[in-house]
């Protein structure tokens, strides 16, 4: 396995004929594990996992600074998991001084990345530093394939739609999503998981309870409903807890096509997100 943290060392690895990228920001666990296992079982070489804490998807008052860095564990675990290239730049590589780093134009994309009311109104600016390190790290890898959870729903809905607005410019790119990992007892994984005292712990299983109460309703509107009761119970700061389409992310009025709950909430000072499929259930009325 190689390190890599001079952007003129990576090897060219040709565009549709690339390997496998796992875009992380390091503080790896079981589930980003999971990911470059995906990666790694695919027939594209190398296996790429980028280790980059990109600062500008982290708004004013974000944990930027705190966010968890443990890179010599990092590089251990993504070799067990089959990595076969750390790609792990300094800020001055990825956005060198004096020279402009462009922000794919969130305005062409699909409503997904500006018009649902989720984390793109929560964290105002985020998709687009997202969309920024993402387009910079496809350009200077050229993978096959790139590899997300699916945990971070709407920020792989936005993702892909970057992929397919620069279909040229990222040629036979595709991006594969991986379901998301979860503790024994139900807890998304996360590297935030890490900012938990015990009592926070236990409380932030109202997300993934929330999520199964969600999929026991027969109708949006008491999905929201029952999600709200249970994270209320657990008391949880809900920034919001709905029942969305799930190809746009906008509002729905009934089951009868593919939809997603999805949950954001504050346990204590960690803000922490979640979703899960409903269940595909007939019209009603």
């Amino acid at each position: 396995m190689r390190i890599i943290h001079d952007i003129a060392d990576l090897p060219a690895s040709g565009g549709a004929s690339g390997g496998a990228l796992v875009p992380t920001m390091g503080a790896l666990h079981e589930g980003h594990l999971a990911l470059i296992r995906r990666a790694a079982a695919s027939p594209h070489r190398p296996a790429v996992v980028s280790i980059f804490v990109n600062p500008t998807q982290f708004g004013p008052g974000e944990d930027f600074a705190r966010y968890p860095r443990a890179f010599d564990r990092d590089v251990e675990l993504a070799g067990s998991a089959g990595a076969e290239i750390i790609f792990a730049p300094e800020v001055e590589g990825m956005y060198p001084p004096g020279q402009v780093v462009p922000v794919p134009p969130l305005s062409g994309l699909p409503e997904v990345a500006t018009a649902p009311g989720l984390e793109d109104a929560r964290r105002p600016g985020h998709f687009a530093g997202v969309c920024q390190v993402v387009a910079r790290l496809f350009d200077l890898v050229r993978p096959r394939i790139a590899v997300f959870g699916e945990k971070d729903y709407q920020q792989l809905l936005v993702v892909r739609a970057m992929a397919a607005q620069e279909a040229e410019r990222w040629a036979g790119l595709e991006i594969i999503a991986h379901e998301t990992v979860r503790e024994a007892d139900g807890l998304a994984m996360s590297s935030r998981n890490a900012y938990l005292t015990a009592d926070d712990r236990e409380r932030a299983l109202g997300l993934s309870g929330a999520l199964m109460a969600a999929q026991a309703a027969r109708e949006p509107a008491r999905a929201e409903a029952a999600m709200r009761a249970v994270l209320d119970e657990r008391r949880l700061a809900v920034e919001y807890a709905v029942v969305r389409d799930a190809a746009t992310l906008m509002p729905v009025d009934d089951l009868s096509t593919p939809s997603r709950a999805l949950i954001a909430a504050r346990v204590g000072s960690v803000r922490l997100i979640d979703n899960a499929a409903m269940p595909m259930r007939g019209r009603t009325g």
